[in-house]
């Protein structure tokens, strides 16, 4: 069923994609579209997951390399009945975490050496289970392909003025206008809710994976505070989504909690309370 929905949410901003391309340069600007939609989501659906894990320097380990990590994991695994992902660490103080990878054969979990200094066993399995619960619900592909087709959406947009196509293919320019305008600001609050709203999936699932929703608590909030003040130098708004805590946390942009891909940290804690009387 997960895997159906993460099909249809690719499909479904696929077409927006296309319907925009179509409403700028009519029918050519359809097929452009269509084109760069079947090439964006094939790069994302086979590639995107290594050039992740290239532009964050993340390094390989295994049982040998980095056994306690390694036998987190594992147990997790059996209890979410998940074929064991590859792990990686990122040489990087800020504290924090993702997964990535089209499926769950090909599912790449990676967490920073800040998070492994500064987080508690019982919290580094926290949030573990968060990162499989998004492998669990194939979060990593709706997330990658949602960012992809909203950046998209907005170079569409930036310059739809050039587009080839004959004059009458194209709408009234006024509503020309208000599409260049609105249409980015759709997709970004697509991605917005999209990303959001599985967060809290996920912090659901960790906590109930675990059976233990105040060490998710924990975490997050050790999480939330240290980055804060140790910024991840390589991090990139088109990635931001993927990461447990919001990469640009210490970084002050007006107006970044609103279009945030992230819930607050207090807004997830306050969920797993509700999850110790359930």
């Amino acid at each position: 069923m997960e895997q159906f929905k993460t099909y249809a949410l690719m499909i479904g901003l696929t077409l927006l994609f296309i319907w925009f391309g179509g409403m700028i340069a009519g029918q050519s600007g359809m097929i452009i579209a269509f084109i760069a939609a079947v090439g964006m989501n094939f790069y994302a659906y086979f590639y995107s997951h290594e050039q992740v894990l290239a532009h964050y320097h993340a390094i390989p380990v295994d049982r040998h390399s980095a056994a306690g990590l390694y036998e987190i994991v594992e147990r997790l695994t059996r209890r979410a009945d998940l074929p064991m992902p590859q792990l990686y660490i990122i040489p990087e103080a800020q504290p924090n975490a993702f997964a990535t990878g089209r499926d769950y054969e090909h599912a790449v979990v990676a967490v920073t050496e800040g998070l492994l200094e500064l987080l508690n066993e019982e919290e580094v399995e926290a949030v573990i289970a968060h990162e499989l619960s998004h492998i669990k619900h194939y979060d990593m592909l709706i997330g990658t392909v949602a960012a992809t087709i909203s950046g998209a959406i907005a170079m569409l947009a930036n310059f739809g003025m050039f587009f080839g196509g004959n004059s009458e293919d194209r709408p009234n320019p006024i509503v020309m206008m208000i599409l260049m305008i609105i249409m980015p600001l759709a997709a970004t609050i697509i991605q917005m809710t999209v990303s959001r709203s599985r967060e809290f999936m996920a912090d659901e699932g960790a906590a109930r994976m675990t059976g233990h929703p105040e060490w998710l608590q924990s975490a997050l909030m050790k999480l939330d505070n240290y980055a804060r003040g140790i910024m991840l130098p390589e991090a990139e708004p088109q990635t931001a989504h993927m990461f447990i805590i919001n990469p640009f946390t210490g970084k002050d942009f007006s107006m970044s909690q609103l279009f945030s891909t992230h819930p607050t940290t207090e807004e997830r804690i306050e969920r797993l309370e509700e999850l110790k009387y359930q």
